[in-house]
């Protein structure tokens, strides 16, 4: 029998070896006051798949570790060890907690805490296994500070197939999921200097009572609470006072706490903060809903006269002339249906918008241009037309509206489709009047909203309404005859015109424009389109059937419009001389133009887009003026360009906090205004000099 001494001492020794067991299969290294272990979300890795692996912090009671911003200590830092062909993202920070410690104010973590970094394996990595080494670093805290840190690998699994959650670790990475700051663009936000302060706005609905802005960029003096005032229902604010002496930041850069969490956001704590700071509060517009919807008709009616539209007016005018002596019934059906079109291509376009808006989509008018397929389709559909205009192959008048079949079921069906291509082609075009009802339209409910684009609709579709209920006004039109073909022909000419627009519109999307001017492409597919009416006009009026006199004019006009086709396309080729004084564009950023104005800089800004024609002509009619170019040079005026050629939310919702949501808007600041000067959507040289000078002082 076994003494009671012995027993104790074997119980004692099998307990050792079971705690040294599970120290041992631990993945924690303890420094001091804090243990840690790198951990990863799932069984294995995969090749070519993104993996997350997270420094996972345990704190000692009452002890901390920092922020990626702190005033007083500093952040948790990893450096890792990667096999070739490896790479791993920056670390993610989940919303910290305020520390207030005699007088100094800490955004920190307690308790447990995990910060995750995505890891991406090459494609061709046929390893069983592969080892992650990492070094971390850290600052502990609680009356006193002490470095820490450890150093060790991990090694994980490889395989092919479909990962499994890791049953000991994935529930760390779906909490900590839920403990990051989410996307903010269910809120309106806005920053801008008040004093020695710098005020942030929020406003949405269902607003915190409470918030806490967590300073990512340590500008700010740090305090136990912030000074919030909540302004309406819709509205807070919160004042971040600047330490005496400090620089006033560019931009806005941290975390936005609620404690009871972002009912907005399915009750997410934090939101991301990245807004530009500017020199005053956003100025607000204040126009009666009346006007809005006036505005919006004019434009739309204004919309007719745009270069996208006009060849669509051609084709419709076609179609008036060819049910001259038809029943009116018949000619207000064709009305009523072309209307129907519109009204309803509108409705669509409106919709999608919309609901893309409010799934965090930065998107205004326009949008679908910022799509290459999209505008490939688009230039495909408008170049067979044209060629079925030119005569090139015939598929039916009636498919686009015009001929003497009008009174059948498919001129009905032309009718409808001619009011959705008018509403397609007119997206490019933002005619005047038609940008602010626009920048309103999309801060409406959807119903204001749709309100605002029935209207548009009405007023491009108004015309051929107004020739459909009153035919008596044809009889203004001349009458149909053999004319209409050769007109008809003319016509597609407008139509190819409009499809080198949309190529050169593609082309900037899909290509880089290299040391050529920014007209270059468009030059030499003008240049295309110009030779194409060169050998026209000698086609049909050069052929032996006519005239002598007649045919000799026609060659004299053919050749002179093809030489001249030909000098205008190679001019787009040649590269731009060195030597030659040029316009230079720097890239707009936020809160770049308030920083330059600030420093006493007058500041030009165009917000711009390739499929813009009305910005194209301004910045051909105002650019290329010796006046401007000269002013530019002697005033040392700095231009900047916001292309939203591609969609970009940051210059969507720089074009929202003045109330717009199309393009063009230009402004000019300087330091003799305090809040810039908006011009109007159509330039000429003499206004934007005005605003320069008044902007400058001088």
């Amino acid at each position: 029998m076994k003494s009671p001494a012995r027993i104790f001492l074997t119980m004692f020794l099998l307990l050792g070896f079971a705690i040294t067991g599970i120290t041992q299969n631990s993945p924690f290294i303890r420094d001091k006051f804090v243990e840690a272990a790198v951990i990863g979300e799932d069984s294995h890795l995969v090749p070519g798949q993104p993996y997350r692996l997270g420094l996972l912090l345990r704190h000692d009671p009452h002890w901390h570790t920092y922020w990626k911003s702190s005033e007083t200590g500093y952040a948790t830092t990893i450096e890792w060890s990667l096999p070739e062909g490896f790479t791993i993202g920056e670390l993610s920070w989940p919303t910290p907690k305020v520390y207030d410690f005699q007088g100094f104010t800490e955004y920190v973590y307690e308790g447990e805490v995990l910060l995750m970094a995505t890891l991406l394996p090459p494609d061709d990595f046929g390893g069983e296994s592969v080892e992650i080494g990492f070094s971390a670093d850290w600052l502990m805290c609680e009356q006193t500070c002490v470095p820490g840190g450890i150093e060790s690998k991990i090694v994980l699994p490889v395989s092919t197939s479909q990962p499994e959650p890791s049953a000991e670790w994935a529930g760390f990475f779906e909490r900590t999921d839920g403990q990051l700051p989410s996307n903010a663009n269910d809120y309106e936000l806005a920053a801008w200097e008040s004093g020695e302060a710098v005020v942030l706005q929020v406003k949405g609905k269902q607003l915190p009572d409470s918030v806490y802005f967590f300073d990512a960029q340590a500008a700010f003096k740090t305090t136990p609470e912030n000074n919030v005032r909540k302004t309406d229902s819709e509205s807070i604010e919160v004042v971040l006072d600047l330490p005496e002496g400090g620089m006033k930041p560019d931009s806005l850069i941290g975390v936005l706490k609620a404690d009871q969490g972002w009912s907005g956001l399915d009750g997410t704590s934090g939101i991301e903060i990245d807004v530009p700071v500017m020199t005053g509060p956003p100025v607000v517009k204040e126009t009666s809903w009346a006007g809005i919807l006036v505005l919006a008709f004019v434009g739309g009616l204004i919309l007719n006269l745009m270069p996208c539209v006009f060849p669509v007016l051609g084709i419709k005018i076609m179609g008036f002339v060819g049910q001259a002596g038809e029943s009116r019934k018949k000619i207000v059906e064709h009305g009523l249906v072309f209307s129907l079109g519109v009204l309803l291509s509108f409705w669509i376009l409106a919709a999608v918008l919309l609901l893309l808006r409010s799934g965090g989509n930065q998107l205004g008018w326009g949008f679908q241009l910022q799509s290459p397929t999209f505008v490939f389709i688009l230039a495909m559909l408008l170049f067979a037309f044209a060629l079925n205009m030119a005569g090139l192959f015939e598929v039916g008048q009636s498919a686009v509206g015009v001929g003497s079949n009008l009174t059948a079921k498919s001129g009905l069906s032309g009718s409808f489709f001619s009011g959705v291509l008018a509403t397609v082609v007119a997206t490019p075009c933002a005619a005047p009047f038609l940008a602010p009802a626009l920048g309103a339209a999309l801060t409406f409910p959807p119903l204001g909203s749709l309100a605002v684009f029935t209207f548009i609709a009405f007023g491009l579709a108004a015309p051929y309404l107004l020739l459909s209920i009153f035919p008596s006004l044809l009889k203004w039109l001349p009458k149909p005859g053999a004319w209409m073909e050769t007109f008809k022909q003319f016509m597609s000419f407008l139509l190819f015109a409009t499809v080198a627009y949309l190529v050169w519109v593609l082309a900037g999307q899909l290509t880089e424009e290299g040391g050529y001017t920014v007209f270059s492409l468009l030059k030499v597919l003008i240049g295309l389109v110009l030779l194409a009416l060169g050998l026209w006009i000698y086609g049909r009026w050069s052929a032996f059937h006519r005239p002598k006199k007649v045919r000799l004019v026609g060659s004299i006009a053919a050749l002179v419009i093809v030489l001249f086709s030909l000098s205008f396309g190679i001019s787009g080729t040649r590269a731009p001389d060195p030597s030659a004084t040029a316009i230079v564009w720097e890239k707009w950023s936020p809160g770049k133009a308030e920083a330059l104005a600030a420093e006493g800089k007058t500041v030009y800004v165009d917000f711009t887009a390739r499929w813009c024609v009305t910005c194209q002509t301004n910045k051909a009619a105002v650019f290329s003026s010796s006046r401007v170019q000269d002013a530019i040079e002697e005033l040392d005026i700095v231009l900047l360009k916001a292309d939203w050629t591609h969609q970009d939310p940051e210059i969507s919702k720089a074009l929202a906090r003045f109330g717009r949501s199309a393009v063009p808007f230009n402004l000019v600041y300087g330091p003799a205004i305090e809040t810039p000067i908006e011009l109007p959507e159509v330039l000429v040289p003499g206004t934007v000099l005005d605003a320069i000078k008044t902007a400058k002082g001088s």
